[in-house]
């Protein structure tokens, strides 16, 4: 694989693990980047492109700056202000991120049933139930 990602946390690379493929790897930061934690992410990048996708908060902007210095080409990936994180962003945000990124060949598509499996009556039309739509609401 010639490239790899660099998340803050489990979840965070949780998600993005069911977006892609599992041949991608995902490291993470847990939070915090003591010059210990910097070696190994410099050691598991080796000479791939390094990706970076941190939340957008705080802390999120901080391990960003102090990634951008020691990964100066890496690839920013950014969720939009307002989710929970990379963990709280919808699978479809986050497979467009991955997308602006250039990483389509690393991405998992999830598989659309249009509709479900029903019987066809002759002389009737079956439609699908609209994405999102509860009856009596």
């Amino acid at each position: 694989m010639d490239i790899v990602i660099i998340v803050e946390g489990k979840k965070d690379k949780a998600r993005l693990s069911r977006v892609l493929s599992p041949d991608v790897p995902i490291h993470c930061t847990y939070g915090s980047l003591s010059s210990e934690r910097i070696e190994k992410l410099r050691r598991a990048a080796g000479n791939r492109q390094v990706y970076l996708f941190m939340d957008n908060d705080a802390s999120g902007r901080k391990i960003r700056a102090i990634l951008c210095d020691v990964f100066p080409d890496a690839v920013q990936i950014y969720t939009r202000k307002g989710y929970n994180g990379v963990e709280g962003t919808p699978e479809e945000y986050l497979i467009r991120q991955l997308e602006k990124a250039g990483l389509e060949e690393y991405i998992v598509y999830p598989e659309c049933d249009p509709a479900p499996d029903r019987p066809v009556f002759p002389g009737k039309r079956v439609f699908a139930p609209a994405v999102g739509f509860r009856a009596g609401k």
